[in-house]
């Protein structure tokens, strides 16, 4: 018993030890100890809300509420990250909050990096799924959690299942009023600057499919927050715009690309947008709607 106790205390005393030697050791040490402090902390938050969300997912199907299972376990690491770590994520625009409560739609969001599980954690609306690699199915809590709460999983080796996956998520949006959460670039982009990488067209054909709009969720480049090429973790508050929802009514598979290009350009002019608000534009350009200076356009878009 008493190994058990102590693997169950070294990963909370090593956290300690990191986070005191970040305050007394020179820059880039001090700045790698508050990293390993911040990595270690959210791999052990993310596995507790992993099982908490097994037994969640059980009990929330047995009861007819199957559908709530990731919003219950999104709200769980949200409140715990933001208590032990200080890091969260605030929808700060106007019609934000309303506009997440569209249902069923298809929510998209930019994907900077591994911070953005717990952008999820912050934002994500109740009756709603994630899509998630198939490989991740069989990962111990996480995938059987993932599993038990209606996740679309995607085979990207093979169309064919792929396909039929998002065939079956259609149906259950349908039907069920399930939502989907998107990240359609696909991959994590690393960015230091407010930018996207190109989308690929599996969301807009599974809206499109499924005849639901299309929910933009756009998060603030936030690499003064977690940089993780750099090893760098500061705390803080990333701002998160959720723009209005865009109609797929009467689309079909040929309007694909337009509704594609549509979508990333709003998100990437507002993604630049938030960055100049929070004060980490990069020097990158506002974009603009009027001839006013940018000063002035910056206050009338906020």
């Amino acid at each position: 018993m008493s190994w058990l106790l102590y693997t169950m205390a070294a990963p909370p005393i090593l956290i300690v030890f990191l986070r005191a030697l970040s305050f007394v050791l020179p820059g880039k040490l001090a700045q790698l100890a508050s990293f390993a402090a911040f990595f270690i902390t959210s791999m052990i938050m993310m596995s507790m809300c992993a099982m908490y969300g097994v037994f969640a997912s059980i009990l929330l199907r047995a009861v007819g509420y199957g559908g709530l299972s990731q919003w219950t376990v999104a709200r769980a690491f949200k409140w715990s990250m933001w208590l032990i770590t200080g890091v969260t994520f605030k929808v700060t625009n106007s019609g934000g909050e309303e506009a997440l409560l569209t249902r069923p739609a298809v929510f998209l969001g930019n994907h900077q990096s591994e911070l953005d599980v717990l952008m999820l954690g912050c934002t994500f609306p109740k009756y709603t799924s994630v899509t998630a690699k198939k490989s991740l199915k069989w990962a111990p809590f996480l995938g059987w959690f993932m599993a038990l709460s209606k996740t679309v999983f995607i085979d990207r080796a093979n169309r064919t299942t792929a396909r039929a996956a998002f065939d079956s998520a259609a149906h259950t949006m349908r039907t069920q009023r399930q939502s989907v959460f998107i990240f359609p670039e696909g991959t994590r982009s690393y960015a230091e600057q407010p930018e996207l990488l190109p989308f690929k067209k599996g969301a807009f054909h599974l809206a499109i499919q499924a005849g639901v709009p299309i929910v933009p969720i756009v998060v603030a480049n936030y690499a003064h927050v977690l940089n993780v090429k750099k090893r760098e973790f500061n705390p803080g508050v990333v701002d998160v715009s959720v723009l209005p929802p865009i109609s797929t009514k009467g689309m079909t598979a040929e309007n694909v690309d337009a509704l594609m290009k549509k979508t990333r350009d709003a998100m990437l002019e507002e993604l630049v947008r938030l960055s100049h608000v929070s004060g980490t534009g990069n020097g990158v350009p506002l974009p603009r709607t009027s001839g006013r200076d940018e000063q002035g356009e910056l206050r009338r878009r906020n």
